[in-house]
């Protein structure tokens, strides 16, 4: 039976009756949710404070933001690159080596590579990889654990705002900062102009900022020829350079590179046959050589390149303002030249004996014993003795003692010696012999004029422990020059590789173990060496000394010195000008002259004590007679001298004193042979020319030597239209025919005078001419020619003035290399005989008194007259033996001091 209850009136049935309600907040699960709850509202909070103190955070930050508005006019610093005349790379100069390429002219497939390395998304995302910087942040930690490089997850738009704007610390002021100029750079500026900028400034190893250099400096291509693994592997570099090196880590570089390729496979750029055929090739990267010159011989020449450019234009644009410089340099000549010098300086100084080694050191008592770890790069330990051989080397190379570009000779050590033969180690580690006779011309230096016995074993000459010179038994440098170089060293390691603690790669093999090797020393003295076009005057070739790397001096520009007998054409010119003929007779004999203060003047000929009497004045420079010369020079006064040889360019500014007709003023190597040159051009002034033309890095001509307007020239293609005329607008400084009768009078100094010798050198069938030149004491010496296209000068001496030895003169010591440089030149050149200008006759006549020929004379020689020399009448020589005054010539040319000093 139920019950019921009253409740306030109202009954209800027992099972209705409300229970009594349970405190659910005293339960377990009622207080993990309160906690839970108030967790929730705390995190909220939290986040919020949180998310306001990172966004005044970030605010705080924009006033210091760099203004990405600067990249919209950027100008990067660029190389220089210096060219010769035929276009071929001679040098580059650069605080960075960069080639700036606008972003059409980027070829796709380099695009394609580094967006697929880097930024695959690139084209499509705002600035920003949410999915990499997650893919950073879950690493950040395992990677700061394990003490590697945070991964960045950087958009190529963040690169460019961290690599232009902003420092490479691996910090979150940094992140953010560049997070928004990422985004404020997508709002500005296009795809295009963004990926220019990367692609132009990246770091890509060996010194390459950017992919047109990199494209150069690692495959010797333009941007327009790479192929698609070598972009890929350019690509590659942007990670890591020394990471990825292709020599030190070519394994890895490779794997990095067709993953890259993969990349590109996968990105729709390379279809799986292009992949494969891609991924088959090699690496085949190199490494650029240093900046500069980009070969031992370019190096002087660079030099004064990059002297006259700064000097034009300032230090800071040669540097970085990426100018294209278009030179006068002929490489082939230039290497002939070099090579040439190199040979017949190291004659001369082999004539005087052996000075002995260039450095000892201290060799382990086990010759085989090698280090405990191998080198990278390298397949074994490498020697004790190797080791100490490099360091050694190369401090010698830093103080100036040895030099790297000296190909073919080799630095080496002396690793144990007999009476027979000397055991030699090489840089590489490979081992080689030098023979008794490879030292057998090696006798002791005693002085300029002495030396010490024949020499008869090895043993006395090398001992172990010495470092030396060698080259191949029958190689000179002439003969260098058929075999294929060897390879430039690399460029030195950037700071960035230095910082990763990178090594420089190992050089090249260099010896021949196969090979026997001869004793070498660097000369003891120098000089220089200039070729040029003597009808414009641009410089072809030129040396400045033995090597650049021992000395930077350039004696061919900067070296003055007395020119000796080399001036005394200018003399015999200023006579010819005066009135006198080639077969004019001047007395030889004994001449004496005041001189300044209370001395007398004394000249003597070559030959001590012996004169030869009336001589023609051809004579007096194909035998290079003083007294001759000086009684000449007395007779026409010293002022006409010292106007011709100002006008020649000889000197601006001559001692007014007799001693000058001798070659006692001073000049350079360079002056003397543009002087030359104006002879066989027809006497038309010239300046020596090493630019050609200047461009800056537009394509724009900032400077052009040849100034002169061609009306004609632009024309697309021939079309039968006649050639184009340009004026001839050089400077007449002397008659045309005197120019043209010291030629010919210069020809007979080869033909029969005291450069004679070079006739061993070279087929007698080329015209050539020039003049020996000593200075007293045998202090300097002296050949200056030329051909009718080609002219040349060379000087040998000490750079501390210092005798060369008793009889080495021009003779024997410059002109056998005039002799070998046009020997091996000319025989490529077109043969042309020296030109003769209207007004000149030839005629024939005794080659000894200068008198026109009879039928049945012996030694009969055409000789060159102006049309109006009377060649029979007087010769200016009278019975009492002075100079006549007879046809003195332009007497508005006075001598207030007698025609003596």
């Amino acid at each position: 039976m139920n019950q019921s209850y009253n409740l306030g009136g109202v009954q209800r049935p027992d099972h209705q009756r409300e229970k009594p309600k349970r405190d659910k907040k005293k339960g377990p699960w009622g207080l993990i949710l309160k906690i839970f709850g108030g967790l929730v509202a705390v995190g909220i909070v939290a986040a919020l404070i949180a998310f306001i103190a990172v966004f005044m955070w970030v605010q705080s930050l924009v006033p210091s933001l760099p203004d990405e508005q600067v990249l919209a006019n950027y100008e990067p610093k660029v190389t220089t690159r210096v060219h010769a005349g035929d276009g071929s790379l001679v040098a580059e100069f650069a605080r960075e080596r960069r080639l700036f390429v606008p972003e059409p002219a980027i070829p796709d497939v380099v695009k394609q590579a580094f967006i697929s390395a880097e930024d695959q998304n690139f084209y499509g995302h705002n600035g920003l990889d949410y999915r990499g910087i997650m893919r950073a942040a879950i690493r950040f930690i395992p990677d700061k654990m394990a003490g590697n490089s945070l991964e960045g997850g950087s958009t190529i738009t963040q690169q460019v705002a961290k690599n232009f704007l902003l420092t490479a610390d691996q910090k979150f002021e940094r992140k953010a900062k560049e997070a928004m100029i990422a985004r404020r750079m997508e709002k500005t500026f296009s795809k295009g102009h963004i990926l220019e900028l990367y692609l132009n400034e990246i770091y890509l190893g060996n010194r390459s900022y950017g992919v047109a250099a990199a494209a150069l400096n690692y495959f010797e291509k333009p941007l327009d020829e790479l192929e698609p693994h070598e972009a890929a592997y350019l690509a590659t570099l942007a990670k890591a350079p020394s990471r990825y090196h292709p020599v030190r880590n070519e394994a890895r570089a490779l794997a990095r590179r067709n993953w890259i390729l993969g990349r590109m496979h996968e990105d729709g750029h390379l279809t799986k046959e292009e992949l494969e055929e891609e991924r088959a090739k090699p690496l085949d990267a190199v490494l650029a050589p240093p900046l500069g010159a980009r070969n031992s011989e370019g190096k002087y020449f660079a030099e004064e390149i990059r002297r006259q450019v700064s000097d034009l234009y300032g230090a800071e644009t040669f540097y970085d303002a990426g100018l294209s410089i278009r030179t006068t340099l002929d490489p082939e000549l230039q290497m002939v030249a070099q090579a040439a010098f190199r040979k017949h300086l190291s004659a001369y100084d082999r004539r005087h004996g052996y000075r002995g080694a260039i450095a000892t050191i201290e060799l382990p008592v086990d010759l085989d014993a090698r280090e405990e770890e191998v080198v990278p790069g390298e397949a074994m330990p490498r020697y004790l003795w190797q080791t100490t051989l490099r360091q050694t080397s190369d401090q010698l190379i830093k103080d100036r003692l040895a030099s790297d570009d000296l190909e073919p000779w080799h630095l080496v050590l002396v690793l144990s010696v007999t009476d027979e033969a000397a055991r030699i180690g090489f840089r590489d580690g490979s081992m080689s012999t030098v023979p008794f006779a490879g030292v057998e011309w090696a006798r002791e230096y005693g002085s300029a004029d002495t030396r010490g016995p024949e020499v008869t074993t090895v043993s006395e000459v090398l001992n172990a422990g010495e470092i030396i010179y060698v080259s191949e038994i029958g190689e000179d440098f002439i003969t260098a020059l058929s075999k294929p170089r060897a390879p430039e060293p690399a460029d030195e390691l950037s700071e960035e590789e230095l910082a990763e603690g990178e090594v420089a790669p190992p050089a090249p093999p260099l010896a021949n173990p196969d090979a026997q090797y001869e004793l070498e020393q660097i000369p003891a003295a120098n000089g220089g060496f200039i070729a040029m076009d003597p009808h414009t005057g641009r410089v072809l070739a030129m040396v400045g000394g033995f090597s650049y790397g021992l000395s930077e001096f350039n004696r061919t520009t900067q070296a003055w010195r007395q020119p000796g007998s080399t001036f005394k054409p200018f003399v015999y010119a200023a006579a010819l000008e005066a009135g006198y003929t080639p077969s004019s007779i001047v007395l030889d004999a004994p001449f004496v002259a005041p001189s300044l203060g209370d001395d007398w003047w004394k000249p003597g000929n070559y030959v001590a004590g012996r004169f030869y009497g009336e001589s023609t004045l051809r004579l007096g420079i194909e035998k290079s007679r003083n007294t001759m010369t000086a009684r000449l020079a007395q007779d026409i006064g010293i002022g006409r001298i010292i106007d011709i040889a100002e006008r020649f360019g000889v000197s601006d500014k001559l001692p007014r004193e007799l001693a000058i007709s001798l070659g006692a003023g001073e000049t350079t190597l360079t002056r003397i042979t543009t002087a030359y040159s104006q002879f066989v051009n027809g006497g038309k002034r010239i300046q020596p020319v090493f630019i050609d033309r200047i461009q800056n890095r537009y394509g724009e001509t900032i400077y052009a030597r040849d100034q002169r307007a061609c009306f004609d020239c632009n024309a697309l293609d021939w079309r039968g239209q006649t050639e184009p005329l340009l004026a001839d607008e050089r400077e007449m400084i002397i008659d045309s025919r005197t120019a043209y009768q010291m030629v010919h009078i210069l020809e007979g100094v080869i033909d029969r005078g005291t450069g004679a010798g070079i006739n061993n050198q070279i087929d007698s069938s080329f015209p050539l001419a020039g003049k020996t030149g000593t200075t007293d004491d045998y202090h300097d010496a002296w050949f200056v020619g030329f051909s009718p296209d080609l002219a040349a000068g060379v000087y040998i001496g000490f750079d501390t003035p210092a005798t060369l030895g008793q009889g080495e003169g021009g003779s024997n010591v410059s002109a056998p290399v005039f002799g070998e440089f046009m020997g091996q030149v000319l025989p490529t050149r077109e043969v042309v005989p020296f030109r003769a200008p209207s007004g000149i006759r030839l005629v024939r006549v005794n080659a000894k008194t200068g008198k026109p020929a009879n039928p049945g004379d012996p030694n009969v020689i055409l000789e060159a007259f102006k049309a109006e020399d009377d060649i029979y009448g007087t010769r200016r020589f009278d019975v009492d033996g002075n100079p006549s005054n007879e046809g003195r010539g332009d007497e508005g040319i006075t001598d207030d001091l007698g025609g003596i000093y």
